[in-house]
């Protein structure tokens, strides 16, 4: 008789998926503000953040977070698995400009940039919303709730 081999799927928790942008027209300080608030956080729920803060640097972080994440797909990492694992924001190179002030003088006026940095990874548990059976609709579209039909002689009096 023959062997029957049994194969185990082992998930690969070491890879990772990766987005950079750089020379970002805001100084890393204030976009660390941004970040702080979505590091460790699965991709879902941090882009339930951005999309409540009002800052510019939320903006940048929620387009980089979806560049990552198409990243992950490519590697075919699941989507619903995946968290914030670092993101960090270095300082770039800075614009010096000169204000000119009273009595021949001038005052430098630093514009600075950044480079922000994302890292997701494969969580062992899946953070992805359950759906219930049969909930599954199309985009966009609203549907009203299907009326029961009235069983012969129920509803006649």
């Amino acid at each position: 008789m023959a062997k029957q081999e049994t194969k185990e799927v082992v998930v690969n928790e070491n890879r990772v998926a990766r987005a950079l942008a750089k020379h970002l027209r805001i100084s890393p300080r204030k976009l660390r503000l941004v970040i702080d608030t979505v590091r460790y956080m699965p991709v879902g729920k941090a882009f339930d953040a951005l999309m409540f803060l009002k800052q510019k640097g939320a903006r940048m972080t929620e387009k980089l977070l979806k560049s990552a994440v198409a990243n992950a797909k490519v590697l075919g990492m699941d989507e619903g698995r995946l968290y914030v694992a670092a993101i960090f924001a270095n300082g770039g190179p800075v614009f010096k400009r000169f204000m000119s002030r009273s009595m021949g003088r001038a005052d430098r006026i630093l514009k600075r940039t950044s480079h922000l940095s994302i890292v997701l990874k494969e969580g062992r548990k899946s953070y992805a919303k359950p759906e219930a059976p049969g909930a599954k609709q199309e985009k966009g579209k609203m549907t009203k709730p299907k009326k029961k039909a009235l069983k012969a002689g129920a509803g006649k009096s």
